[in-house]
């Protein structure tokens, strides 16, 4: 689960450079470039983090309802802060059930 974890922080992190650092370049600097890399590592990370969320939806046996919120999460802003929380406090549940 650690590397998911990290794929979701790395994941959220290129998304909050996209809207909040690449976008507002091509605006008001006109670096029109900047959201075409930034964009196109985003992308690529995304799917990394979609093709992710399968497998640790199979490996701590998540509901489809559960395995989409985190998938969702993955296009929302600061949404991975949510989803580091919320596993966070899964593997911590099951620490103290152990």
């Amino acid at each position: 689960m650690k590397y998911f974890r990290a794929i979701s922080v790395i994941e959220g992190i290129s998304l909050i450079t996209l809207l909040f650092v690449a976008m507002p370049l091509r605006t008001y600097a006109d670096m029109h470039m900047a959201v075409t890399w930034v964009g196109w590592i985003h992308g690529i990370l995304f799917l990394i983090y979609a093709a992710a969320t399968v497998v640790a939806s199979h490996m701590r046996g998540w509901s489809v309802l559960k395995w989409l919120l985190v998938l969702i999460m993955g296009v929302v802003p600061f949404g991975f802060l949510y989803v580091d929380w919320m596993i966070r406090r899964e593997l911590t549940r099951e620490l103290q059930h152990a």
